[in-house]
């Protein structure tokens, strides 16, 4: 068998489906989102079964994006968890087919408790669309098992409209790196957002003359183990940086190599950072500008250098 060609022909199936649910989406996720944004309460997702699956990340996205969010098992709810539920809160059921007989059991409860409630299905008209306050319309044409049986498609369509509704409400509440970083203390993305570059940044700055010859240079980075040094003319004013990229350049470039200069071959728009910054955004400039390093600059003073930051700096300590 072409397991290549099926694999392929899942994606294919599945990216169409998703496009059919998208043309499909209205002003219905607009209401949804300023439910839940005026909600007094938190959103409590529940399904159960693979839908349950999709509800506990959909509930997971929620909440570390700054929305009061829980998950509920269906069949749970049934059985005591209903005291989860809160007068003022949102309850997002999702049931592809809309009867699950587990949510059904709930939706009177659930108004007597005094919960709104948004259904995420397939079938509108089902007895959990004509319950539901706004309907999310998840409804597929052919789910990607050749049986037609075992949720594929749906579940993917469901996991996507879930995070849709996160994005939105994270662009309505103007959620911040700043939340983000403090509801992930413990993720390297998050220690990174929480962490500004004088905290990891090396004040022991490495340092040859503009007229230091290529040998010395070639034992100050290497002394230094930071894979650079910067240079400073005879004010001792920093002039330039020298990097391992610039001596292979420089090897390339000169057939005379060992009688070349620091001036020679140091690059002098070389890039600074504030103190200040956030590691994440050090990161990107270094990235962005493809290099390994960046001087550190004085908050206040943008012109005088306090130490220095690596890209090895910041993988072995964050991620």
């Amino acid at each position: 068998m072409d397991f290549i060609s099926i694999s392929q022909t899942v994606f294919k199936q599945e990216i169409e489906e998703l496009a059919h649910v998208s043309a499909g989406i209205g002003p219905e996720i607009e209401k949804v989102v300023d439910m839940i944004y005026t909600c007094p309460g938190k959103v409590v997702v529940t399904g159960i079964g693979k839908t349950g699956l999709i509800g506990r990340k959909i509930a997971a996205s929620l909440a570390s994006t700054g929305t009061k969010a829980i998950f509920v098992n269906a069949t749970d709810a049934m059985h005591g968890d209903l005291g989860m539920v809160s007068p003022g809160d949102v309850v997002l059921a999702i049931s592809n087919s809309g009867s699950t007989i587990e949510i059904s059991n709930i939706l009177l409860p659930l108004r007597k408790i005094g919960a709104s409630i948004v259904a995420m299905t397939g079938h509108p008209f089902s007895p959990l669309g004509r319950e539901a306050d706004v309907v999310l319309n998840i409804g597929v044409r052919k789910e990607a098992c050749p049986l037609g049986l075992a949720p594929t498609t749906s579940t993917t369509a469901t996991l996507v409209m879930g995070d849709a509704l996160t994005i939105c409400l994270m662009k309505r509440r103007g959620f911040t790196e700043d939340e983000y970083a403090m509801f992930h203390p413990g993720g390297a993305l998050g220690r990174r957002l929480l962490t500004h570059v004088n905290d990891i940044m090396s004040t022991e700055i490495p340092i040859v003359k503009e007229s230091d010859l290529f040998k010395d240079i070639i034992y100050t980075i290497s002394d230094s183990r930071k894979g650079m040094t910067m240079v400073v003319n005879d004010q001792d004013i920093m002039t330039g940086i020298i990097t391992d990229g610039d001596i292979r350049r420089a090897v390339q470039h000169f057939d005379d190599i060992v009688s070349k200069r620091a001036s020679d071959f140091m690059t002098v728009g070389f890039k600074k950072v504030a103190s200040n910054t956030q590691i994440e955004e050090a990161l990107r400039l270094m990235t962005n500008n493809k290099i390994t390093s960046l001087a550190v600059t004085e908050t206040d003073d943008p012109s005088r250098i306090i130490g220095i930051i690596t890209i090895h700096d910041i993988i072995i300590d964050y991620d």
